[in-house]
């Protein structure tokens, strides 16, 4: 069951998992996935994977859809893969656990952050878990990884769910932010909607590979300030990227 008090497998351990979250939201969209030629493709390949003991992230690959249904997501971030490092990947892209050592992309997210908002986030855990909350789709292009091998399950079918999501999306226009941070992201820049507002911006990935080269580098692209303008200007409610109204705690990094 995901978001339980209880202490999460460090691993996914139980394929597909329980899909109830979804219920009444993406649930529609997972499920004909699932049916679909692509997704039993992936379905076979995944339980074959975790037949033979290979150790897959995160433990709940659902997660960014189960925090962020379709009707509320105002922001849509993309990633590209989990984490795949043991204990890094929660299924929000770029996130990570409490107490997890915050990686060079994240970092640079929040250093990103505060010159955009004027001021470092609070400190602590939860912060992206909090945007998701609030309508931020973090959605990785690949929803699980193999322990130790970056991509691995890139060429599963994955970004067949991506795109029906994005499709999902477009179908039901509103308002909407796209922030897109490298190529990859870029890729799948959504079409103008005749009649409907909508913000994309692009810059390169936050990776310390890419974060400040040209033309568009990360550092310095000011999306957080620009994705709540357009907000305000659409009527809706900014996000708080700082955390500043987080329940669930600090914000985990910030101080990296």
């Amino acid at each position: 069951m995901l978001e339980t008090g209880a202490p999460q497998p460090p691993a996914l351990h139980d394929w597909p998992g329980d899909l109830a979250p979804l219920a009444g939201g993406w649930g529609p969209v997972v499920g004909d996935f699932l049916a679909s030629p692509a997704g039993q493709a992936l379905d076979r390949q995944l339980r074959a994977r975790l037949a033979a003991g290979v150790t897959v992230y995160p433990p709940q690959p659902w997660r960014a859809l189960a925090l962020t249904p379709p009707e509320r997501v105002k922001v849509v971030i993309l990633g590209q893969d989990p984490y795949h490092g043991p204990g890094q990947a929660t299924g929000l892209a770029f996130d990570v656990p409490p107490g997890v050592r915050t990686p060079p992309s994240l970092r640079n997210i929040l250093k990103e952050l505060a010159g955009s908002c004027g001021r470092p986030p609070a400190a602590g855990a939860g912060l992206l878990a909090h945007w998701a909350r609030q309508g931020v789709l973090l959605l990785n292009t690949s929803l699980t990884v193999e322990a130790g091998q970056a991509a691995s399950h890139a060429r599963l079918g994955w970004q067949t769910l991506t795109d029906a999501v994005l499709a999902h999306l477009a179908a039901h226009p509103a308002p909407r932010a796209y922030l897109l941070w490298g190529a990859h992201a870029q890729a799948r820049a959504p079409r103008a909607q005749p009649g409907v507002p909508q913000l994309v911006l692009t810059a390169n990935h936050p990776s310390p590979l890419s974060a400040l080269r040209p033309p568009e580098p990360f550092i310095g692209c000011d999306h957080f300030r620009k994705a709540n303008a357009f907000l305000v200007a659409q009527g809706q409610t900014p996000v708080d990227w700082l955390g500043e109204h987080l329940e669930d705690g600090p914000v985990q990094g910030a101080a990296a």
